[in-house]
């Protein structure tokens, strides 16, 4: 009986013991992983060309750490982009340029935008795209990123766009320039026709630069020679490398880069027409570097020089050598061999300096969503494709439908009332124009004694 009275003692004490003891705090949550890994902005200039395969993509970081991605890619290029990219942000994309509606260039895009995001996206607007790069358009445009035109504004039809990314860091849009000039048609296909009309770019900082040229075709040289709209480069990111009447004597000679970079898969070195333009490139003493052989090009500028890491040498190169570009250009006056281009209407390279505004954006402040353009006007003001204007249906043929009023408005001829310029009503643009600053014409001459001109991407 003792016992089972000091075994009863016993359990009962282990018993008020548990019921004393304290509960143990709930389990607080792992802190989030970050999305971005980038380092603290330097103060220089970075461009890395990424090794996308046959593809096109680039990512510019200014010395306060604003970015421009330039081009996504094919989709095959998805894996490694998605992991390369949060290395080197900090934060979503401020900008992303698609030069053309290529898959090769835009191909990777969705993949990117879920694993970084962007504020903004620039596209080239022109009429003939396939449904599924409308659907793309659509999508992104459905996360909350402004697509914008790279028209220039009505109140500057004549002007070169330029984006300042910062105080000394600007992108000017040297083509297409509709309205102020028709899109180039020369091309027997879309394809051609959209290559031919992609957005070319020439980034500079202080004394460096780079010339960004999209998929530009033999005729978009010519047009911009002509408009004496091209002179000579830091670095040149090579466009159409295999392709006939591309990168021609002139344009190069014109440009006259120290490096170029030229991307492309395994398949590059085989082609009898990469192998004449590096023949041409090696004429103008410019250095190539290629990503199916050296990989992802890192190029650095200070603003007086050009310094290139590769990550992978170039065969034969010795070790330890270093690859410098100095922004003013040590070489001797290049004899030329192409006969130059009659310039025809002459425009400035670069536009007159911005108003000075506070930058775009500062590494640590907040955003206020100013990126500046041209000497007038800010990023706001380029056209705007607004949510939903993208669609895989086909363009409206005559009849727009009011989504505010449930009324439908005809005509043959429109334009925004905040434009001088009119549409056909089956162009892209019409789709553009918000419901309450549509006009309506059923003649051309009625649009005409408007007072604005025929717009020069559908040519009413």
């Amino acid at each position: 009986m003792k016992a089972r009275i000091a075994l009863g003692v016993g359990l009962l004490l282990a018993s008020l013991a548990c019921q004393q003891q304290p509960s143990a705090p709930p389990a607080q949550k792992p802190p989030e992983k970050s999305r971005y890994f980038g380092g603290t902005p330097d103060g220089k200039l970075h461009v890395y060309f990424f090794d996308v395969g046959a593809g096109d993509a680039a990512l510019i970081v200014t010395p306060k750490g604003n970015t421009v991605l330039v081009d996504s890619g094919p989709a095959s290029a998805e894996s490694h982009l998605v992991n390369r990219l949060p290395e080197l942000l900090r934060r979503e994309l401020d900008l992303v340029i698609l030069t053309q509606p290529d898959p090769k260039h835009h191909g990777a895009l969705e993949a990117v935008l879920k694993r970084v995001g962007a504020r903004r996206l620039m596209e080239p607007q022109l009429p003939d795209t396939s449904k599924a790069y409308d659907a793309l358009l659509t999508a992104v445009g459905s996360r909350g990123v402004q697509i914008l035109s790279p028209a220039p504004p009505s109140s500057a039809p004549k002007e070169l766009v330029r984006l300042t990314l910062e105080d000394g860091v600007n992108l000017t849009v040297l083509w297409p320039r509709a309205p102020a000039e028709p899109l180039l048609n020369e091309a027997p296909d879309a394809e051609g026709r959209n290559a031919a009309n992609s957005i070319m770019l020439r980034l500079t900082y202080a004394d460096t630069s780079v010339v960004f040229a999209g998929g530009a075709r033999g005729e978009t040289e010519a047009r911009l020679l002509e408009r004496g709209l091209l002179s000579s480069a830091t670095l040149l990111k090579v466009a159409s490398p295999g392709v006939e009447g591309a990168n021609s004597q002139a344009y190069l000679e014109e440009l006259r880069p120290q490096a170029a970079v030229i991307s492309g898969d395994d398949s590059l070195g085989k082609s009898a027409k990469v192998k004449e333009l590096l023949a041409r490139l090696r004429g103008v003493d410019a250095r190539a570097f290629r990503t199916d052989v050296n990989g992802e090009v890192h190029a650095v500028s200070d603003g007086k020089q050009f310094e290139l890491s590769l990550q992978r040498p170039t065969p034969g190169e010795p070790g330890g050598t270093r690859r410098v570009f100095p922004g003013l250009d040590p070489r001797p006056a290049l004899v030329r061999t192409a006969k130059p281009a009659p310039v025809v209407k002459p425009a400035p390279t670069e536009p007159p300096p911005a108003i000075r505004t506070e930058p775009a954006r500062v590494a640590e402040a907040p955003r206020d969503g100013k990126a500046r353009v041209s000497n007038v006007t800010d990023v706001d003001d380029l056209p705007v494709a607004r949510k939903g204007t993208r669609t895989v249906e086909a363009p409206p043929k005559a009849v727009r439908s009011s989504s505010s009023s449930g009324t439908s408005m005809t005509g043959n001829y429109m334009a925004s009332k905040n434009k001088r310029i009119f549409h056909k009503s089956t162009c892209r643009s019409v789709r553009l124009i918000k419901d309450e600053n549509l006009l309506t014409w059923s003649t051309r001459d009625a649009a005409l004694k408007s007072g604005r001109e025929p717009a020069g991407d559908c040519h009413p």
